[in-house]
Protein backbone atom coordinates (compact mmCIF):
# COMPACT_ATOMS: atom_id res chain seq x y z
CA UNK A 1 0.00 0.00 0.00
CA UNK A 2 1.26 3.45 -0.93
CA UNK A 3 -0.05 6.84 0.11
CA UNK A 4 0.81 9.79 -2.09
CA UNK A 5 0.52 13.46 -1.18
CA UNK A 6 1.15 16.21 -3.71
CA UNK A 7 2.16 19.75 -2.85
CA UNK A 8 3.67 22.79 -4.48
CA UNK A 9 0.82 23.99 -6.65
CA UNK A 10 -0.26 27.59 -6.80
CA UNK A 11 -1.05 30.62 -8.90
CA UNK A 12 1.77 31.92 -11.07
CA UNK A 13 2.21 34.04 -14.16
CA UNK A 14 3.12 32.78 -17.60
CA UNK A 15 6.85 32.17 -17.84
CA UNK A 16 7.23 31.39 -14.13
CA UNK A 17 8.36 28.11 -12.60
CA UNK A 18 6.90 25.76 -10.00
CA UNK A 19 8.12 22.56 -8.43
CA UNK A 20 5.55 19.98 -7.46
CA UNK A 21 6.36 17.35 -4.86
CA UNK A 22 4.86 13.91 -4.41
CA UNK A 23 5.64 12.45 -1.01
CA UNK A 24 5.18 8.71 -0.65
CA UNK A 25 4.52 6.82 2.54
CA UNK A 26 3.57 3.29 3.40
CA UNK A 27 6.11 1.96 0.97
CA UNK A 28 9.03 3.46 -0.83
CA UNK A 29 8.10 5.24 -4.00
CA UNK A 30 11.22 3.86 -5.56
CA UNK A 31 9.88 0.34 -5.81
CA UNK A 32 7.27 1.65 -8.24
CA UNK A 33 7.13 3.65 -11.39
CA UNK A 34 5.68 7.10 -10.79
CA UNK A 35 3.74 9.31 -13.11
CA UNK A 36 2.48 12.87 -13.02
CA UNK A 37 -0.88 13.45 -14.64
CA UNK A 38 -2.96 16.56 -15.06
CA UNK A 39 -6.62 17.28 -15.58
CA UNK A 40 -7.95 20.58 -16.83
CA UNK A 41 -11.62 21.54 -16.33
CA UNK A 42 -13.81 19.61 -18.71
CA UNK A 43 -10.94 17.54 -20.05
CA UNK A 44 -9.58 14.06 -19.51
CA UNK A 45 -6.74 13.29 -17.15
CA UNK A 46 -3.56 12.91 -19.20
CA UNK A 47 -0.04 11.77 -18.54
CA UNK A 48 2.49 14.58 -18.26
CA UNK A 49 5.67 12.79 -17.23
CA UNK A 50 6.71 9.48 -15.74
CA UNK A 51 9.78 7.80 -14.37
CA UNK A 52 10.63 4.12 -14.09
CA UNK A 53 13.32 3.58 -11.51
CA UNK A 54 14.15 0.03 -12.48
CA UNK A 55 14.96 0.95 -16.07
CA UNK A 56 16.13 4.45 -15.20
CA UNK A 57 13.91 5.82 -17.93
CA UNK A 58 11.70 8.86 -18.16
CA UNK A 59 8.85 9.92 -20.37
CA UNK A 60 7.51 13.37 -21.19
CA UNK A 61 4.46 14.30 -23.17
CA UNK A 62 5.06 16.49 -26.17
CA UNK A 63 3.35 19.46 -24.60
CA UNK A 64 5.80 19.61 -21.67
CA UNK A 65 8.98 18.25 -23.20
CA UNK A 66 12.00 20.48 -22.59
CA UNK A 67 10.02 22.52 -20.03
CA UNK A 68 9.25 19.97 -17.28
CA UNK A 69 11.61 17.60 -15.50
CA UNK A 70 10.69 14.60 -13.35
CA UNK A 71 13.13 13.49 -10.68
CA UNK A 72 13.26 11.80 -7.32
CA UNK A 73 14.91 11.96 -3.93
CA UNK A 74 15.32 8.49 -2.49
CA UNK A 75 16.22 9.75 0.97
CA UNK A 76 13.03 11.81 1.17
CA UNK A 77 10.91 9.24 -0.66
CA UNK A 78 9.68 12.05 -2.84
CA UNK A 79 9.22 12.55 -6.56
CA UNK A 80 9.34 16.02 -8.06
CA UNK A 81 8.02 17.70 -11.16
CA UNK A 82 9.98 20.81 -12.00
CA UNK A 83 7.89 22.98 -14.29
CA UNK A 84 9.58 25.83 -16.13
CA UNK A 85 8.30 28.39 -18.64
CA UNK A 86 4.74 27.74 -17.58
CA UNK A 87 1.92 28.58 -19.96
CA UNK A 88 -1.77 29.30 -19.31
CA UNK A 89 -2.58 25.98 -20.98
CA UNK A 90 -0.66 24.21 -18.21
CA UNK A 91 -3.45 25.19 -15.81
CA UNK A 92 -4.87 22.00 -14.30
CA UNK A 93 -5.02 19.83 -11.23
CA UNK A 94 -1.83 17.79 -11.13
CA UNK A 95 -1.84 14.27 -9.71
CA UNK A 96 0.97 11.89 -8.97
CA UNK A 97 0.40 8.17 -9.22
CA UNK A 98 2.35 5.00 -8.50
CA UNK A 99 2.43 1.99 -10.77
CA UNK A 100 3.23 -1.52 -9.65
CA UNK A 101 5.94 -3.33 -11.50
CA UNK A 102 8.55 -2.18 -13.93
CA UNK A 103 8.29 0.08 -16.92
CA UNK A 104 6.63 3.36 -17.73
CA UNK A 105 2.85 3.40 -17.43
CA UNK A 106 1.20 5.38 -20.19
CA UNK A 107 -2.41 4.89 -19.19
CA UNK A 108 -4.45 5.75 -16.10
CA UNK A 109 -5.32 2.10 -15.58
CA UNK A 110 -1.63 1.25 -15.21
CA UNK A 111 -1.53 3.10 -11.90
CA UNK A 112 -2.77 1.58 -8.64
CA UNK A 113 -2.26 4.51 -6.27
CA UNK A 114 -3.16 8.17 -6.63
CA UNK A 115 -2.66 11.36 -4.70
CA UNK A 116 -5.40 13.91 -4.09
CA UNK A 117 -4.03 16.43 -6.57
CA UNK A 118 -2.67 19.95 -6.40
CA UNK A 119 -3.98 22.92 -8.37
CA UNK A 120 -1.70 24.78 -10.75
CA UNK A 121 -3.04 28.00 -12.25
CA UNK A 122 -1.04 29.99 -14.77
CA UNK A 123 -2.26 33.47 -15.61
CA UNK A 124 -1.45 35.20 -18.86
Amino acid sequence: QVQLVESGGGLVQAGDSLRLSCAASGSTAFTYSVGWFRQAPGKERVLVAAIAWSERTTYYSEFVKRRFTISGDNARNTVYLQMNRLKPEDTAVYYCAAKLGNGIGYNLRDYAYWGQGTQVTVSS
